[in-house]
């Protein structure tokens, strides 16, 4: 009975098909862990920083339009 469980525990350590898949799945999760945090910490701050930039470039534009004139055809 022992030599049947080293043989499935050596040909276990030798098999690594799963390996490289399970990496990226780890990583993949670390990422979004990572972007779901990022936008929990800093996405009022972003929103508002996004606000003020839109409300900006409204104005920009507004203040610097030119004027529209003549009959057009």
């Amino acid at each position: 009975m022992s030599k049947l469980i080293e043989k499935l525990v050596l040909r276990f350590r030798k098999d690594e098909d799963g390996i490289a898949l399970t990496e990226y799945l780890i990583l993949l999760g670390l990422l979004a862990s990572a972007v779901i945090a990022a936008v929990l910490l800093f996405g009022d701050e972003l929103g508002a920083n996004w606000e003020t930039w839109a409300n900006w470039m409204r104005d920009e534009t507004d203040l610097h339009a030119p004027a529209v004139t003549g009959s057009g055809g």
